[in-house]
């Protein structure tokens, strides 16, 4: 199966934050577009997540820890682990979970 990103029409999650989503049987990709300044509040999942950034720079506060992550920064968060972010420039993430997000079907 190929997939074509270009493709795939972007859903607006949080204000200033786009995804285009895939999903596999086990995993699901989310593909971001971020606004400079915009914000992804708190919140948890019962998903293992690798985030990774491709372009600009976000902050990311996980475990009580905040810090800023640029491309090529990979960050591994565990299921059910409250965390945040901000977009400190625009910014393009790539996000991995698994099992599959049903709430971004």
């Amino acid at each position: 199966m190929q997939i074509e990103l270009s493709s795939i029409i972007p859903k607006e999650f949080v204000p200033g934050c786009y995804a285009k989503l895939i999903h596999t049987q086990n995993m699901s990709f989310a593909f971001w577009t971020i606004e400079k300044g915009a914000i992804i509040p708190v919140h948890h999942h019962m998903n293992e997540q690798v985030m990774q950034v491709l372009k600009g720079e976000f902050k990311l506060t996980l475990n009580k820890r905040t810090k800023i992550y640029k491309p090529g920064s990979l960050i591994i968060i565990p299921p059910n682990l409250p965390h945040y972010g901000k977009a400190i420039t625009a910014c393009e993430l790539l996000d991995v979970f698994s099992p599959v997000r049903e709430d971004y079907k």
